[in-house]
């Protein structure tokens, strides 16, 4: 059911992605650096924090936009089977 979507919020989302790019970035700097592994450790956690808040704001617009679209045009229960799949995933 891979379809092709305009994401309503594009530009924020890719402003998130550059973001935790970065953080990645700075870790590997800090990996590389030898630096004390409570420190990498945190900003692990920081950039997990990241990618879920990122992931439930692309959960949020799924299905406020094609689960809703789908439901509307009789796909609706394919269409939450799918979207049960994805949450199953984020909530391991």
């Amino acid at each position: 059911m891979a379809k092709a979507v305009v994401q309503p919020r594009k530009k924020a989302l890719l402003s998130r992605l550059n973001r935790i790019e970065g953080q990645v970035r700075g870790v590997a700097r800090m990996v590389e650096d030898d630096r004390y592994c409570v420190d990498v450790l945190t900003q692990l956690s920081a950039i997990k924090a990241a990618l879920d808040a990122l992931a439930l704001q692309l959960l949020e617009d799924h299905a406020k936009g094609c689960v809703q679209n789908a439901v509307r045009s009789g796909e609706g229960d394919a269409a939450i089977g799918e979207l049960m799949g994805v949450v199953r995933k984020l909530a391991r």
